[in-house]
Formats: C-alpha cells, sequence, structure tokens
C-alpha cells in the first residue's frame, strides 16, 4: 500500500525543485505542473500590499488554475514572498539586480511568507500560511562579489538571490522559522489537512 490513498492524483502547481522535493522527500507521489498565470499582473490588479496577503492569493490562483482542467484532483498551489519592512522583493533579473537587493538586506532581518492552498475541481479548500524570520550578516562589497560569482546563474531563480539549502546559507547570522517554510512550502500544515481528509496513510 502506497502513502497516497486519494482516488485521484495529488499534483504540485509548481515545477519548484525545492518543493518538489519537500513532497518526494515526504513519500509523496504527485505530477508537476506549471501554473499558467499571470502573477504580478494578478498582484497588480488585486490592490494588496501585505507580504502574506499576496503570497496566498497567488498560491490559491495557481491552485484553481491547475485544478480547473484536472477533475477530482487534490492540488497544491504555493508561493512566498520576502518582505524586509514594507518592501516586497522579486526574484533578481541577474546578477546586478541581484547585487543589488543584497546590498538592501545584508545587516538587517527580512521575513519569508510561505502560503499553501490546496484546490480541487476549481475551489479553495485548504489554505496556510507561515513565517520565517531571516537575519544577514553583514557584508562587504567584496564578500557579496564573491558570493555572486560562485553561485552564478542560481541567484536569479529565488527570490533574495539566495537558496539557502545551499550556498546561501552562508549569508545568515540567525535564521527563525521551519526548514520548510523557508523553501517555500508549510509542509505541517499542509501534511495535517491531508491526513483529516484521510488521503495520505500515516
Amino acid at each position: 500500500m502506497g502513502l497516497w490513498l486519494g482516488k485521484f492524483s495529488l499534483i504540485l502547481a509548481s515545477q519548484s525543485s525545492a518543493r518538489k522535493m519537500l513532497l518526494a522527500n515526504a513519500g509523496l507521489e504527485f505530477k508537476a505542473i506549471t501554473a499558467d498565470i499571470d502573477e504580478r499582473g494578478i498582484q497588480a490588479a488585486s490592490g494588496l500590499s501585505g507580504p502574506r496577503e499576496i503570497a496566498l492569493l497567488l498560491a490559491r490562483e495557481k491552485a484553481k488554475a491547475v485544478s480547473a482542467h484536472h477533475a477530482g484532483s487534490t492540488v497544491i498551489g504555493a508561493d512566498q514572498t520576502l518582505a524586509l519592512g514594507d518592501r516586497l522583493f522579486n526574484k533578481p533579473a541577474g546578477r546586478a539586480q541581484a547585487l543589488a537587493q543584497l546590498r538592501d538586506l545584508s545587516g538587517h532581518s527580512h521575513e519569508l511568507n510561505s502560503a499553501v492552498a490546496i484546490a480541487r475541481d476549481g475551489e479553495i479548500i485548504f489554505e496556510d500560511v507561515s513565517v520565517a524570520r531571516l537575519t544577514m550578516r553583514q557584508m562587504t562589497e567584496a564578500e557579496l562579489s564573491a558570493y555572486l560569482d560562485i553561485a552564478g546563474g542560481a541567484v536569479s531563480t529565488s527570490v533574495g538571490g539566495y537558496q539557502l539549502e545551499s550556498l546561501g546559507i552562508h549569508l545568515f547570522e540567525r535564521i527563525e522559522g521551519d526548514h520548510f517554510t523557508i523553501l517555500g512550502l508549510p509542509l505541517l500544515p499542509l501534511l495535517a489537512f491531508l491526513r483529516r481528509e484521510r488521503l495520505v496513510a500515516v
């Protein structure tokens, strides 16, 4: 008997390698399907400014978009925002933007808001937001340049220009929050919901 007990498949509405790794490591069999939505357009049209609300909105929209084409399936949508005070960060477009973001984050604490939403047949049936607080150490220009040289193109794949699960760990002096939230998927509340719905065997 497998872990997944659902009659229909489990789908992750994302191609994020970190999110796929978390679900796979938890023993869940799933399909990964990219949600074809205009994230920045949806965010702008919503009028929302809070990082928690924006993350949850985009997680919902991803889950609903994929769910609409996969009847009966349980679809997981997820999104993460990075906030330094009132300022929201997006994925840097390249090295120059990554350097600018890291300069701003250096020596300060920022928050990662990770949202998860589950949809079935186009309707949201679960949602949750978890927050992690990360303090980046004060870094010199030479240290930032060395980090960017070694990290290469990976800096453009994550908001803030770092992956904490790899080279990005060198940038930080303090981390408050669970590993799953930092990687962009609040796994513990997600698994608790699946258990309540009797969709997993453990």
